[in-house]
C-alpha cells in the first residue's frame, strides 16, 4: 500500500465485503427464525438452531471466499488476505444480534419463544434496511433512488417472510 490511491478502494472493498456478508447472514437468519416460528420449539432449541446455522453459514462463506480467491488469483491467500476474509465473514455476526437477544429474553422467561421469533423476524427485516442504508449512504444518488433501493431490500425481506409462510403453511 505504498500508493495512497489504493487505500480508499481497499477500504471500500473491505466495507463492501462486510456489508455483503451481513446481508447474506441476515437473510439466512430470517429464513431460520421464520421456519422455527412454524414449529413448536423452546427458546433454547431455537437459539441452538440459530447458532449452528450461523456458524455453518459463516464457515461456508469463508471456505467459498478462500476457494474463489485461489481460482481468481491462482494462488493461496496471504496472511493478510485470509485475515480480511475471516474478518468479513465473522464480522457479520452483528446481523444476528436482534434474534440472539430476543431468544435470550425468551430463554429467561420474560416472553414466549413465539414472541421472540416474531421480534427476531421484524428486527432482521429492519436490520436489512439499516445495513442497506449503511452501504449506500455515501453513494451519489438522488433521495428517491436511495428510497427505492432500501424499499426494494425491505420488499425482498418481506418476500422471504411470504415464501416461508407458504412453505410452512
Amino acid at each position: 500500500m505504498s500508493d495512497s490511491t489504493e487505500t480508499p478502494a481497499i477500504s471500500r472493498r473491505a466495507q463492501s465485503d462486510r456489508l455483503k456478508e451481513r446481508i447474506y447472514l441476515a437473510f439466512v437468519a430470517l429464513a431460520v427464525v421464520l421456519a422455527l416460528g412454524s414449529h413448536e420449539v423452546t427458546a433454547a432449541d431455537a437459539l441452538t438452531t440459530l447458532a449452528v446455522t450461523t456458524l455453518g453459514t459463516l464457515l461456508a462463506v469463508l471456505v467459498a471466499d478462500v476457494i474463489s480467491h485461489m481460482i481468481m488469483t491462482e494462488r493461496t491467500m496471504t496472511r493478510g488476505e485470509f485475515a480480511h476474509a475471516v474478518f468479513a465473514s465473522f464480522g457479520a455476526l452483528s446481523a444476528v444480534a436482534v434474534p440472539v437477544v430476543a431468544l435470550l429474553i425468551a430463554l429467561i422467561g420474560w416472553w414466549s419463544t413465539t414472541i421472540a421469533l416474531r421480534v427476531s423476524a421484524a428486527g432482521l427485516i429492519l436490520s436489512l434496511v439499516v445495513i442497506g442504508f449503511a452501504g449506500i449512504r455515501r453513494v451519489p444518488m438522488i433521495w428517491w433512488q436511495r428510497l427505492l433501493a432500501l424499499g426494494a431490500e425491505a420488499v425482498v425481506g418481506l418476500a422471504v417472510v411470504g415464501l416461508q409462510t407458504l412453505a410452512h403453511g
